[in-house]
């Protein structure tokens, strides 16, 4: 084998993916609660892939209610190296348009009460979030999008909004105002969960509309997303299959492997047994060392 195994967390569609073989749905148990759904688990040649339905099928858990701890525990726990998210987002600059892919590099995180990270009272570690997601997976993520004849913006900062709610036209305008390029409502604490997990992380946003700032247009809807996810779930099914079968033949180390090295600070005397135990997956490598 090479090595990869891509964990995938996106919409119902992509485990659809041409080319799996040897795939099934499995439920993996977590320490963190219960995961979105099954995972559906297969590979493509020499790599394992590995889709998680976010919302579950039938898009029934809301952004605000999803238990991403334990999405990335049960994705750790069944050997995925990596992770690529693949989500829904509105355009917040002109050039974002409905239909085209951005290759997020940076967040700014509005969620509030949802829980954040895996460490806690007992067991602290500061994990650096500077740089967020994986330059390696993203290129790759890019190259394959234009390749699937989407239109790709290679950086972007996307806002996390709360949800489920869309965003008052007041908040969009403020958020242009900060500079940023999408919106969306999954990405955190995602993309912090698998870098406590030590998984490099790479985040497509497809564009399915405008968000509310342009005063011409409609506020969005979710007739207007619907509408889009069709057109953007092809190319995102072509995306993933033009990943996984552009993978080096080998997956090289990344620093993200071994990022809790620099994170973890509680003492081992002071450390909670039960929070370590819960810990096994996503923090075992670094707490053994």
């Amino acid at each position: 084998m090479s090595g990869w195994h891509i964990g995938i967390i996106g919409g119902s569609g992509l485990y659809d993916v041409e080319g799996i073989e040897d795939g099934k749905w499995i439920a993996v148990a977590s320490p963190w609660g219960d995961s979105s759904d099954a995972i559906f688990t297969g590979r493509l040649g020499d790599v394992r892939v590995s889709f998680l339905p976010r919302h579950g099928r039938g898009h029934r858990v809301s952004p605000s209610e999803l238990n991403s701890r334990a999405n990335i525990d049960c994705l750790k726990r069944l050997g995925v190296t990596d992770i690529l998210s693949v989500s829904s987002v509105g355009g917040l600059q002109e050039e974002r348009a409905p239909g085209t892919f951005t290759i997020v590099d940076q967040f700014i995180d509005r969620t509030k009460g949802r829980p954040s990270s895996f460490f806690g009272t007992g067991m602290v570690a500061h994990i650096s979030m500077a740089d967020p997601v994986c330059p390696r997976l993203s290129a790759l993520a890019a190259d394959a999008a234009a390749a699937a004849g989407a239109e790709v913006h290679r950086g972007g900062t996307c806002l996390v909004m709360e949800g489920p709610q869309f965003s008052t036209r007041a908040e969009s305008h403020l958020y242009r105002s900060w500079g940023c390029h999408v919106i969306g409502m999954t990405a955190m604490p995602e993309a912090k969960l698998a870098r406590e997990a030590e998984l490099p992380f790479a985040m497509v946003g497809m564009v399915t509309d405008y968000d509310c700032w342009r005063e011409e247009e409609a506020a969005v809807d979710v007739a207007q997303v619907i509408a889009q996810l069709s057109d953007n779930a092809q190319k995102a099914r072509a995306m993933v299959l033009g990943l996984l079968r552009a993978l080096p033949a080998e997956r090289m180390p990344s620093p993200i492997d071994t990022c809790l090295d620099t994170a973890l600070i509680t003492a081992p005397a002071a450390r909670d047994p039960a929070l370590l135990a819960k810990l096994d997956a996503v923090a075992g490598r670094a707490l053994r060392g």
